[in-house]
């Protein structure tokens, strides 16, 4: 495959790959409204996560069960488990995975893939250092330390992984599974773990967006070393 910062690739027909000019320009959509009922939701969400975090740095998250996180939260187990279908996801569920689906939408049509993935990921982790940094920082490391959330991770690396494939297929005239653009939406959801994981293992010593932006030249610059 050629480089993502180039993408010289041509599908049938004359569509070029994923960093050339799209066959067709989808219209940008606009975000809804968020209603009461939706943000109530967001609240419950959030306090159950905040609870959840704050126990499994007292404790420990094998030490935390469901039970005790809904005591915190002021909620249900069963409210726990409608909102997270299990403890995993409550590391690793949260608000900003449609925001990234919007942003990623809203690039300017002729941009390369690499340039639209890298300042859409570099936004998002902005936002998320801003208004949540200690639990960006505990949800690496989780993610990193035990069994049960990296296997939980695959799965939810996988849902966004087809989401960025059918963004770029529809940026480029694409199907979504086309083996280019699945490996370049693969490469990318694995750049930016490696890139949080190097963040977390030096304690926040390195910059996270240095680190980011380090693992999308490589992909940029087309995976030679």
């Amino acid at each position: 495959m050629a480089p993502m910062a180039s993408a010289q690739t041509t599908a049938p027909g004359g569509r070029r790959g994923p960093g050339g000019p799209p066959a067709r320009h989808p219209a940008t959509r606009a975000a809804p409204k968020t209603g009461l009922r939706e943000r109530k939701k967001i609240q419950t969400r959030q306090a159950i996560r905040r609870a959840a975090y704050r126990l499994f740095a007292e404790q420990g998250y094998d030490a935390t069960p469901v039970d005790r996180i809904a005591e915190a939260a002021d909620v249900s187990p069963s409210t726990v488990f409608r909102y997270f279908p299990t403890k995993e996801d409550i590391v690793l569920t949260d608000e900003y995975a449609p925001t990234l689906e919007a942003e990623l939408r809203a690039r300017p049509a002729g941009e390369p893939a690499i340039t639209s993935l890298r300042h859409v990921a570099l936004n998002a982790l902005r936002r998320i250092a801003t208004e949540d940094h200690g639990e960006l920082l505990l949800r690496v490391r989780l993610v990193r330390d035990v069994p049960a959330i990296r296997g939980r991770t695959a799965e939810h690396t996988a849902r966004d992984t087809r989401m960025i494939s059918a963004v770029l297929a529809e940026r480029t005239g694409r199907t979504a599974d086309d083996l280019e653009i699945r490996v370049v939406a693969a490469a990318t959801m694995a750049a930016l773990q490696e890139a949080l994981m190097r963040w977390a293992e030096h304690g926040r010593s390195r910059d996270l967006e240095v680190l980011v932006n380090q693992a999308m030249d490589v992909l940029a610059g087309g995976l030679t070393l």
